[in-house]
Protein backbone atom coordinates (compact mmCIF):
# COMPACT_ATOMS: atom_id res chain seq x y z
CA UNK A 1 0.00 0.00 0.00
CA UNK A 2 1.52 3.31 -1.34
CA UNK A 3 2.01 6.11 1.96
CA UNK A 4 -0.15 8.96 0.87
CA UNK A 5 2.46 11.26 2.66
CA UNK A 6 4.93 10.16 0.06
CA UNK A 7 3.43 12.20 -2.74
CA UNK A 8 4.93 15.10 -2.99
CA UNK A 9 2.55 17.51 -5.16
CA UNK A 10 2.92 20.83 -6.31
CA UNK A 11 0.39 22.76 -4.22
CA UNK A 12 2.30 22.09 -1.29
CA UNK A 13 5.18 24.26 -2.55
CA UNK A 14 3.05 27.24 -3.43
CA UNK A 15 0.53 28.42 -1.10
CA UNK A 16 0.74 31.98 -2.68
CA UNK A 17 -0.32 30.81 -5.90
CA UNK A 18 -4.25 30.55 -4.89
CA UNK A 19 -5.24 28.99 -8.12
CA UNK A 20 -2.62 26.40 -8.57
CA UNK A 21 -2.98 25.59 -4.72
CA UNK A 22 -6.62 25.10 -5.06
CA UNK A 23 -6.25 22.93 -7.79
CA UNK A 24 -3.80 20.71 -6.87
CA UNK A 25 -5.12 20.22 -3.77
CA UNK A 26 -8.55 19.78 -4.98
CA UNK A 27 -6.94 16.73 -7.13
CA UNK A 28 -5.23 15.25 -4.39
CA UNK A 29 -8.23 15.14 -1.67
CA UNK A 30 -10.32 13.93 -4.39
CA UNK A 31 -7.99 11.06 -5.51
CA UNK A 32 -5.80 10.12 -2.56
CA UNK A 33 -7.75 6.75 -1.66
CA UNK A 34 -7.72 5.76 -5.15
CA UNK A 35 -4.22 6.51 -6.03
CA UNK A 36 -3.03 4.66 -2.88
CA UNK A 37 -3.87 0.79 -4.25
CA UNK A 38 -3.67 2.25 -8.18
CA UNK A 39 -0.15 1.22 -10.06
CA UNK A 40 1.06 4.88 -10.88
CA UNK A 41 1.90 5.27 -14.83
CA UNK A 42 4.88 8.09 -14.88
CA UNK A 43 6.28 9.91 -17.47
CA UNK A 44 8.42 13.27 -17.88
CA UNK A 45 11.42 14.04 -20.13
CA UNK A 46 14.82 16.05 -20.44
CA UNK A 47 15.65 18.23 -23.64
CA UNK A 48 19.07 17.05 -25.61
CA UNK A 49 20.15 20.76 -25.61
CA UNK A 50 23.41 20.43 -23.92
CA UNK A 51 24.91 18.41 -20.30
CA UNK A 52 22.67 18.53 -17.26
CA UNK A 53 23.58 20.82 -14.77
CA UNK A 54 23.13 20.22 -10.86
CA UNK A 55 19.93 21.95 -11.20
CA UNK A 56 18.63 19.79 -14.02
CA UNK A 57 20.23 17.05 -11.14
CA UNK A 58 18.53 18.06 -8.33
CA UNK A 59 15.14 19.36 -9.57
CA UNK A 60 14.71 16.01 -11.96
CA UNK A 61 17.12 13.52 -12.54
CA UNK A 62 17.93 12.97 -8.52
CA UNK A 63 14.10 12.51 -8.18
CA UNK A 64 13.74 10.52 -11.41
CA UNK A 65 16.14 7.37 -9.99
CA UNK A 66 14.92 7.49 -6.68
CA UNK A 67 11.32 7.00 -8.07
CA UNK A 68 12.32 4.02 -9.56
CA UNK A 69 12.40 2.57 -6.64
CA UNK A 70 8.46 1.96 -7.08
CA UNK A 71 6.45 -0.34 -8.41
CA UNK A 72 5.36 1.71 -11.03
CA UNK A 73 5.30 2.27 -15.30
CA UNK A 74 8.13 4.46 -16.35
CA UNK A 75 8.45 6.74 -19.24
CA UNK A 76 11.46 8.99 -19.20
CA UNK A 77 11.97 10.84 -23.24
CA UNK A 78 14.58 12.57 -24.63
CA UNK A 79 12.52 15.24 -26.01
CA UNK A 80 14.40 16.02 -29.28
CA UNK A 81 11.39 17.07 -30.89
CA UNK A 82 10.78 20.13 -27.87
CA UNK A 83 14.40 21.11 -28.79
CA UNK A 84 13.50 21.90 -32.65
CA UNK A 85 12.09 25.00 -31.14
CA UNK A 86 15.79 26.82 -30.78
CA UNK A 87 17.66 25.93 -34.26
CA UNK A 88 20.52 23.43 -34.24
CA UNK A 89 22.95 21.97 -35.96
CA UNK A 90 22.73 18.21 -37.01
CA UNK A 91 26.28 17.01 -35.36
CA UNK A 92 25.24 19.05 -32.15
CA UNK A 93 21.51 17.26 -32.03
CA UNK A 94 23.50 13.44 -32.75
CA UNK A 95 25.94 14.65 -29.69
CA UNK A 96 23.53 16.07 -27.02
CA UNK A 97 20.97 12.94 -28.15
CA UNK A 98 24.12 10.51 -26.78
CA UNK A 99 25.34 13.21 -24.30
CA UNK A 100 21.83 13.17 -22.53
CA UNK A 101 21.03 9.54 -22.51
CA UNK A 102 24.88 8.85 -20.89
CA UNK A 103 24.12 11.41 -18.37
CA UNK A 104 20.76 9.08 -17.28
CA UNK A 105 22.66 6.10 -17.29
CA UNK A 106 25.40 7.39 -15.12
CA UNK A 107 22.82 9.25 -13.09
CA UNK A 108 21.53 5.95 -12.21
CA UNK A 109 18.29 5.55 -14.51
CA UNK A 110 17.78 1.68 -15.37
CA UNK A 111 17.07 1.14 -19.13
CA UNK A 112 15.75 -2.43 -17.61
CA UNK A 113 13.22 -1.43 -15.76
CA UNK A 114 12.74 2.06 -17.02
CA UNK A 115 11.77 2.94 -20.53
CA UNK A 116 14.13 5.08 -21.85
CA UNK A 117 13.64 6.18 -25.31
CA UNK A 118 13.72 8.83 -27.78
CA UNK A 119 10.83 11.41 -28.48
CA UNK A 120 10.96 11.20 -32.46
CA UNK A 121 11.26 7.40 -32.91
CA UNK A 122 7.75 7.43 -31.67
CA UNK A 123 4.95 8.94 -34.30
CA UNK A 124 2.00 8.46 -31.94
CA UNK A 125 3.41 11.61 -30.08
CA UNK A 126 2.79 14.23 -33.52
CA UNK A 127 -0.11 12.49 -34.15
CA UNK A 128 -1.73 12.73 -30.89
CA UNK A 129 -0.43 16.23 -30.66
CA UNK A 130 -2.65 17.29 -33.84
CA UNK A 131 -5.78 15.95 -31.83
CA UNK A 132 -5.37 18.27 -29.36
CA UNK A 133 -4.52 21.34 -31.22
CA UNK A 134 -7.67 20.52 -32.70
CA UNK A 135 -9.64 20.64 -29.86
CA UNK A 136 -7.50 23.27 -27.64
CA UNK A 137 -9.02 26.68 -28.04
CA UNK A 138 -5.99 29.59 -29.64
CA UNK A 139 -6.89 31.82 -26.95
CA UNK A 140 -6.35 29.45 -24.53
CA UNK A 141 -2.59 28.87 -25.53
CA UNK A 142 -2.40 32.68 -25.88
CA UNK A 143 -2.65 32.96 -21.96
CA UNK A 144 0.10 30.37 -21.12
CA UNK A 145 2.98 32.39 -19.59
CA UNK A 146 5.47 30.70 -21.92
CA UNK A 147 4.20 32.23 -25.13
CA UNK A 148 3.72 35.78 -23.30
CA UNK A 149 7.75 35.57 -22.41
CA UNK A 150 8.66 34.64 -25.79
CA UNK A 151 6.45 37.08 -27.31
CA UNK A 152 7.73 39.78 -24.91
CA UNK A 153 11.26 38.98 -25.54
CA UNK A 154 10.99 38.30 -29.33
CA UNK A 155 11.97 40.91 -32.09
CA UNK A 156 9.96 38.09 -35.21
CA UNK A 157 6.32 38.43 -32.93
CA UNK A 158 7.45 35.13 -31.34
CA UNK A 159 9.09 33.38 -33.51
CA UNK A 160 7.63 30.32 -35.76
CA UNK A 161 4.85 28.07 -34.63
CA UNK A 162 6.40 25.30 -32.66
CA UNK A 163 7.06 27.73 -29.69
CA UNK A 164 3.70 28.35 -30.01
CA UNK A 165 1.93 24.58 -29.89
CA UNK A 166 4.96 23.25 -27.66
CA UNK A 167 2.70 23.05 -25.08
CA UNK A 168 0.10 20.82 -27.14
CA UNK A 169 2.60 18.59 -28.57
CA UNK A 170 3.96 18.38 -24.58
CA UNK A 171 -0.26 17.00 -23.68
CA UNK A 172 0.68 14.70 -26.25
CA UNK A 173 3.42 13.60 -24.47
CA UNK A 174 2.13 12.88 -21.06
CA UNK A 175 -1.12 11.48 -22.15
CA UNK A 176 -0.15 8.98 -25.11
CA UNK A 177 0.96 7.01 -22.26
CA UNK A 178 -1.88 7.91 -20.12
CA UNK A 179 0.25 8.95 -17.42
CA UNK A 180 -1.22 9.41 -13.69
CA UNK A 181 2.04 11.60 -12.39
CA UNK A 182 4.53 13.61 -13.90
CA UNK A 183 7.86 14.79 -11.61
CA UNK A 184 8.26 18.63 -13.10
CA UNK A 185 9.38 21.56 -11.30
CA UNK A 186 7.05 24.97 -10.91
CA UNK A 187 7.61 25.89 -14.80
CA UNK A 188 5.74 23.11 -15.86
CA UNK A 189 2.24 23.76 -13.57
CA UNK A 190 0.77 25.41 -15.94
CA UNK A 191 1.43 22.87 -18.37
CA UNK A 192 -0.17 20.05 -16.38
CA UNK A 193 -3.52 22.20 -15.83
CA UNK A 194 -3.57 22.61 -19.85
CA UNK A 195 -3.36 18.42 -19.98
CA UNK A 196 -5.92 17.76 -17.22
CA UNK A 197 -8.53 20.20 -19.18
CA UNK A 198 -7.55 18.70 -22.50
CA UNK A 199 -8.27 15.20 -20.75
CA UNK A 200 -11.07 16.48 -19.28
CA UNK A 201 -12.71 17.51 -22.87
CA UNK A 202 -11.84 14.77 -24.79
CA UNK A 203 -13.45 12.69 -22.65
CA UNK A 204 -16.30 14.46 -21.99
CA UNK A 205 -16.93 14.75 -26.00
CA UNK A 206 -16.12 10.45 -26.59
CA UNK A 207 -15.90 9.12 -22.99
CA UNK A 208 -14.02 8.22 -20.43
CA UNK A 209 -10.66 7.53 -21.87
CA UNK A 210 -7.42 9.71 -20.08
CA UNK A 211 -6.87 9.65 -16.34
CA UNK A 212 -5.82 12.59 -14.24
CA UNK A 213 -2.74 13.70 -14.19
CA UNK A 214 -0.91 14.42 -10.94
CA UNK A 215 2.49 16.78 -10.46
CA UNK A 216 5.25 15.29 -8.52
CA UNK A 217 7.29 18.15 -7.53
CA UNK A 218 10.03 18.77 -4.73
CA UNK A 219 9.66 22.07 -3.94
CA UNK A 220 13.19 22.59 -2.07
CA UNK A 221 15.46 22.29 -5.16
CA UNK A 222 12.55 23.01 -8.04
CA UNK A 223 14.51 26.32 -8.64
CA UNK A 224 18.47 26.00 -8.38
CA UNK A 225 19.59 29.32 -9.08
CA UNK A 226 22.74 30.65 -11.16
CA UNK A 227 25.72 31.49 -9.38
CA UNK A 228 26.68 34.67 -11.19
CA UNK A 229 22.92 36.01 -10.72
CA UNK A 230 20.83 34.17 -8.20
CA UNK A 231 17.56 36.02 -9.19
CA UNK A 232 17.16 33.74 -11.97
CA UNK A 233 17.09 30.14 -12.56
CA UNK A 234 20.38 27.93 -13.21
CA UNK A 235 19.96 27.22 -16.61
CA UNK A 236 22.43 25.46 -19.54
CA UNK A 237 21.74 28.51 -21.53
CA UNK A 238 23.01 31.06 -19.51
CA UNK A 239 25.52 33.32 -20.34
CA UNK A 240 28.37 32.56 -18.43
CA UNK A 241 29.83 28.75 -17.81
CA UNK A 242 30.51 30.09 -14.22
CA UNK A 243 26.85 29.98 -13.67
CA UNK A 244 26.00 26.66 -13.13
CA UNK A 245 28.01 23.42 -12.59
CA UNK A 246 27.36 20.70 -15.44
CA UNK A 247 27.26 17.27 -14.39
CA UNK A 248 30.54 16.39 -16.21
CA UNK A 249 33.02 19.33 -14.57
CA UNK A 250 36.27 18.10 -12.74
CA UNK A 251 36.60 18.65 -8.89
CA UNK A 252 38.65 22.15 -9.67
CA UNK A 253 35.73 23.67 -11.77
CA UNK A 254 33.47 22.71 -8.86
CA UNK A 255 35.33 24.40 -6.35
CA UNK A 256 36.19 27.46 -8.53
CA UNK A 257 32.59 28.04 -9.88
CA UNK A 258 31.15 27.61 -5.60
CA UNK A 259 34.14 29.78 -4.56
CA UNK A 260 33.31 32.58 -7.17
CA UNK A 261 29.09 32.06 -6.85
CA UNK A 262 27.39 35.48 -5.41
CA UNK A 263 26.62 35.96 -2.11
CA UNK A 264 26.07 38.89 0.37
CA UNK A 265 28.12 41.32 2.72
CA UNK A 266 26.93 38.90 5.48
CA UNK A 267 29.29 36.62 6.63
CA UNK A 268 26.27 34.23 8.95
CA UNK A 269 24.72 31.37 7.06
CA UNK A 270 21.26 31.42 7.23
CA UNK A 271 18.60 30.91 5.10
CA UNK A 272 16.43 33.63 3.43
CA UNK A 273 15.72 32.70 -0.23
CA UNK A 274 13.53 36.15 -1.22
CA UNK A 275 16.53 38.32 0.85
CA UNK A 276 19.50 36.51 0.40
CA UNK A 277 19.00 34.68 -2.45
CA UNK A 278 22.61 33.66 -3.05
CA UNK A 279 23.54 32.04 0.25
CA UNK A 280 20.17 30.31 0.01
CA UNK A 281 20.86 28.94 -2.99
CA UNK A 282 24.25 27.18 -1.71
CA UNK A 283 21.93 26.01 1.37
CA UNK A 284 19.80 24.37 -1.60
CA UNK A 285 22.65 23.04 -2.81
CA UNK A 286 24.08 21.57 0.29
CA UNK A 287 20.84 20.31 1.32
CA UNK A 288 20.61 18.46 -2.36
CA UNK A 289 23.75 16.53 -2.20
CA UNK A 290 23.43 15.39 1.31
CA UNK A 291 19.53 14.40 1.85
CA UNK A 292 19.20 17.51 5.02
CA UNK A 293 16.70 20.36 5.39
CA UNK A 294 17.87 23.67 5.18
CA UNK A 295 17.59 24.02 9.23
CA UNK A 296 20.08 21.10 9.35
CA UNK A 297 22.77 22.53 7.23
CA UNK A 298 22.27 25.99 8.64
CA UNK A 299 23.33 24.05 12.07
CA UNK A 300 26.09 22.03 10.81
CA UNK A 301 27.08 25.93 9.27
CA UNK A 302 27.01 27.60 12.53
CA UNK A 303 30.21 28.58 13.05
CA UNK A 304 31.20 28.95 9.42
CA UNK A 305 31.14 32.16 7.41
CA UNK A 306 30.37 31.64 4.04
CA UNK A 307 33.91 31.32 2.56
CA UNK A 308 34.20 28.34 4.68
CA UNK A 309 30.63 27.40 3.57
CA UNK A 310 31.51 27.48 0.09
CA UNK A 311 34.33 25.04 0.70
CA UNK A 312 31.85 22.41 2.10
CA UNK A 313 29.57 22.64 -0.47
CA UNK A 314 32.03 22.08 -3.00
CA UNK A 315 32.79 19.12 -1.36
CA UNK A 316 29.64 17.68 -0.86
CA UNK A 317 28.96 18.19 -4.46
CA UNK A 318 32.22 16.85 -5.28
CA UNK A 319 31.21 13.90 -3.29
CA UNK A 320 27.80 13.24 -5.23
CA UNK A 321 28.91 14.19 -9.03
CA UNK A 322 32.44 12.59 -9.14
CA UNK A 323 31.01 8.66 -9.24
CA UNK A 324 28.41 10.04 -11.97
CA UNK A 325 31.39 12.21 -13.95
CA UNK A 326 33.91 9.25 -14.09
CA UNK A 327 30.55 6.57 -15.11
CA UNK A 328 29.44 9.21 -17.79
CA UNK A 329 32.93 9.58 -19.50
CA UNK A 330 32.91 5.59 -19.73
CA UNK A 331 29.71 4.97 -21.06
CA UNK A 332 29.67 8.15 -23.64
CA UNK A 333 32.17 5.78 -25.17
CA UNK A 334 30.00 3.52 -26.30
CA UNK A 335 27.30 4.64 -28.31
CA UNK A 336 26.50 1.53 -30.10
CA UNK A 337 25.42 0.14 -27.05
CA UNK A 338 24.15 4.03 -26.26
CA UNK A 339 22.01 3.39 -29.55
CA UNK A 340 20.80 -0.11 -28.10
CA UNK A 341 19.20 1.46 -24.93
CA UNK A 342 17.54 3.89 -27.07
CA UNK A 343 15.99 1.78 -29.65
CA UNK A 344 15.00 -1.12 -26.88
CA UNK A 345 12.84 1.98 -24.67
CA UNK A 346 11.61 3.13 -27.86
CA UNK A 347 10.02 -0.39 -28.96
CA UNK A 348 8.79 -0.88 -25.62
CA UNK A 349 7.34 2.57 -25.81
CA UNK A 350 5.68 1.96 -29.12
CA UNK A 351 3.57 -0.89 -27.77
CA UNK A 352 2.22 1.15 -25.34
CA UNK A 353 1.66 4.07 -27.52
CA UNK A 354 0.59 2.43 -30.58
CA UNK A 355 -2.20 0.13 -28.61
CA UNK A 356 -3.71 3.79 -26.95
CA UNK A 357 -3.43 5.39 -30.08
CA UNK A 358 -5.51 2.88 -31.63
CA UNK A 359 -8.23 3.29 -28.82
CA UNK A 360 -7.97 6.96 -29.45
CA UNK A 361 -8.75 6.33 -33.08
CA UNK A 362 -11.23 4.33 -32.53
CA UNK A 363 -13.13 6.60 -29.98
CA UNK A 364 -12.79 9.68 -32.44
CA UNK A 365 -14.73 7.46 -35.54
CA UNK A 366 -11.46 7.48 -37.50
CA UNK A 367 -10.27 3.59 -37.18
CA UNK A 368 -11.75 1.30 -40.04
CA UNK A 369 -9.22 -1.27 -39.58
CA UNK A 370 -11.45 -3.53 -38.08
CA UNK A 371 -14.21 -3.48 -41.35
CA UNK A 372 -13.87 -6.29 -43.57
Amino acid sequence: MRNISSLRCLFCAYPKNKFLSKYFSNQVHRKAEQIINEKRVIFSGIQPTGIPHIGNYLGALKHWVELQNESDDIYYSIVDLHSLTIPKSRDFMRDSIFNITACLLACGVNPDTTVVYQQSSVPEHTQLSWVIGCIVPVNRLKHLPQWKEKLESSIDGGGHIGRYTYPVLQTADILLYKATHVPAGEDQAIHLVLTNEFAKSFNRMHGKFFPETQMISNPTFARIRDFRDPRVKMSKSSPSINGRIELTDTDSEIHSKIKRAVTDCTSQVTYDPENRPGVSNLIQIHCGMCNITPEEACAIACNMDTGKYKSLVADAVIDQLSPIREKYLNIRKDEVKLKMVLDHGAERARVVAKSNWESIRELLGINIAEIS
